[in-house]
């Protein structure tokens, strides 16, 4: 399966990034099966450049996919944005995109209720995101090059 990363620089070697921000799926290195989620990361830079890697599923790895957005998955994001960690080495799922980070950030702090939440979490378009979690994750993907986007 062919995935991308948007950045500011070609990056062949991904490694875990632990950020003081805390992110859906916790620390680890974030990619998409979604070209144009890519190209939309990649545009928060003045350079833009979308990686693509070639990802190689490993039945050795425990690895986490959420086929849909469900209270679970909701859970689980609510976890990592609150600093908890997990052990898995991969977690794939959709994004809490901007508008949806926002009712996320609502829910934890108790101003939407769980289906107050589910009401207005609704995607206007999909979207996707594979965080490797692990050194060992990352041995299932290969760099492919890169692109630069042009804004």
């Amino acid at each position: 399966m062919e995935i991308y990363h948007g950045s500011y620089i070609a990056i062949p070697s991904p490694k875990i990034v632990r950020g003081e921000f805390t992110k859906d799926f916790g620390n680890g290195f974030y990619c998409t099966a979604l070209k144009r989620q890519a190209v939309k990361w990649s545009k928060r830079y003045d350079t833009s450049i979308v990686n693509i890697y070639e990802y190689e599923p490993c039945d050795e790895l425990n690895v986490l996919h959420f086929e849909k957005m469900t209270d679970e998955w909701l859970d689980f994001i609510v976890d990592c944005r609150s600093g908890k960690s997990h052990d898995y080495d991969i977690v794939i799922g959709a994004m809490a995109n901007d508008q949806i980070y926002n009712y996320v950030a609502d829910f934890m702090n108790g101003v939407l209720t769980r289906e107050q939440f589910w009401v207005l979490a609704k995607f206007k378009y999909p979207t996707h995101q594979i965080n490797f979690c692990t050194p060992e994750a990352l041995k299932c993907i290969k760099y492919k090059g890169c692109e630069e986007v042009k804004k």
